[in-house]
């Protein structure tokens, strides 16, 4: 059954989260992250297994939600991995209006920083003792490199990028040499909007703190044909946890 628990949120003030097991063994929490008094507050969900090794702030993709299919179900083979996330959304995919995949709004870069930033703040105080990890699919993850390549972001010790959008373009990536931390990037080889061979190239124009690990024939949302999600999420949850695991050794 839910219950109820009062936390400290990020201006000190006390908020309530909702905490249920979705299954053994893990806990799921409803949490409300606090970006700015410009911004406001964004939803986002706590999935934390018993005995999680990593704990991994996963943004959702442009036009996307937390809640889509490919982050519930992302989520799912993480957490039975043994990683907890950390899915929340951003301010545009948490009004109750928006519809995901269409040409509606999204937000500016700055507040997506900002959301990404007090993400990974609310994420680090309710999982405090567990090796974080930050990124996402597609923008959270150019993103969350883009904001750490300028100012670090705090207790992060590595970032992941799943379908890195690169577009056809270097340049896209040239931020990605100004950091400092571990990368990960995983990408299908039919990524219509990040050339496999050309992340490849990119990951190497790194070195040694890059890791380049891809999806045979998937797409930029990780859809393989003939494969079913479930295969292919398990195929992501156990590249992503293994490379953790290799980072914080």
């Amino acid at each position: 059954m839910p219950r109820r628990a009062c936390v400290p949120s990020l201006d000190g003030e006390r908020q309530f989260v909702t905490i249920v097991e979705r299954r053994p063994g893990l806990r799921s929490e409803s949490i409300v992250v606090g970006v700015s008094p410009q911004v406001g507050s964004v939803s986002a969900m706590l999935d934390c297994p018993v005995g999680a090794h990593s704990l991994f702030v996963l943004g959702h993709g442009s036009g996307s939600t937390m809640r889509v299919p490919f982050m519930a179900g992302l989520s799912d083979a993480l957490t039975s991995a043994g990683v907890a996330t950390f899915r929340f959304e951003f301010p545009y995919s948490d009004r109750g209006d928006f519809v995901p995949y269409t040409d509606m709004p999204t937000d500016a870069d700055d507040v997506l920083v900002a959301t990404i930033r007090a993400a990974v703040e609310a994420a680090a105080t309710a999982v405090p003792d567990l090796p974080l990890f930050a990124g996402g699919h597609s923008v959270s993850g150019r993103l969350t490199s883009v904001a750490d390549s300028e100012t670090p972001i705090p207790h992060v010790r590595g970032l992941i990028m799943l379908g890195f959008p690169l577009k056809g373009s270097m340049e896209n990536a040239a931020h990605l040499s100004a950091g400092t931390k571990r990368l990960l990037f995983v990408q299908g080889t039919s990524d219509a909007l990040g050339d496999a061979g050309q992340m490849k190239q990119v990951a190497d124009s790194i070195g040694a703190r890059a890791t380049l690990r891809t999806v045979e024939s998937a797409s930029h949302g990780f859809s393989v044909p003939g494969r079913q999600d479930g295969d292919v999420y398990a195929e992501l949850s156990g590249l992503i946890s293994g490379w953790m695991t290799q980072t914080t050794s």
